[in-house]
């Protein structure tokens, strides 16, 4: 039993010190325009689930996420913020989404795929080594409203879309990353206890 113990261990630090050599010598392709090998996709996509899974876990919704008004303050941020990388019904990924590996999903079927809480997460924490930023200056009200558009986006037409974004500018386009105290407590408790 000792000898397979033994045989397991020093299979796995060969393992570890000829993926590190890899590494150190430059070998693997961090270049965007190379997809990952199908494990390292599935290893990267495995910890992102999982991990925004597990550090939003705690985050209240908070009520009156379906106020038409908050999903016009949604819109707002965005148009100015996302729809460049990730697009919106009628209108085309940018430019830099192109470029960007991992390509930026299609958030009317993301959106699908993760609670409020986690939607929230994501927008406040982003992602690592995806091109998705941090939102974290920006108030914990216009990140909920941006989540309440966000649960709206799937099967959103382009006339609905170009409502809301007419309805946003008729608002007054207003900047709420100052906004801070409109938060309920508990958004405010959970989200500092991320990362």
């Amino acid at each position: 039993m000792r000898t397979v113990i033994a045989s397991i261990l020093v299979a796995a630090l060969v393992v570890l010190l000829g993926g590190f050599a890899v590494i150190y010598a430059g070998l693997y392709d961090v270049a965007a325009t190379e997809p990952h090998s199908p494990v390292t996709s599935w290893l990267l996509e495995t910890a992102r689930t999982r991990s925004i899974k597990a550090h939003a876990a705690g985050i209240q919704t908070p009520p009156g996420l379906d106020d038409p008004a908050k999903v016009i303050i949604g819109v707002e941020h965005y148009a100015a913020h996302c729809a460049v990388c990730h697009g919106a019904p009628g209108v085309p990924n940018g430019d830099i989404a192109h470029g960007l590996y991992p390509q930026p999903p299609n958030l009317s079927e993301a959106a699908k795929r993760y609670s409020p809480g986690e939607l929230f997460w994501i927008l406040k924490n982003g992602i690592k080594m995806s091109g998705m930023p941090a939102w974290s200056d920006h108030s914990d009200a216009e990140l909920w409203s941006t989540v309440a558009f966000l649960k709206r986006l799937p099967g959103m037409s382009e006339q609905e879309y170009a409502g809301l974004v007419m309805a946003s500018m008729a608002h007054g386009g207003h900047d709420h990353a100052g906004d801070h105290d409109s938060a309920t407590p508990s958004t405010h408790d959970t989200s500092h206890n991320q990362q």
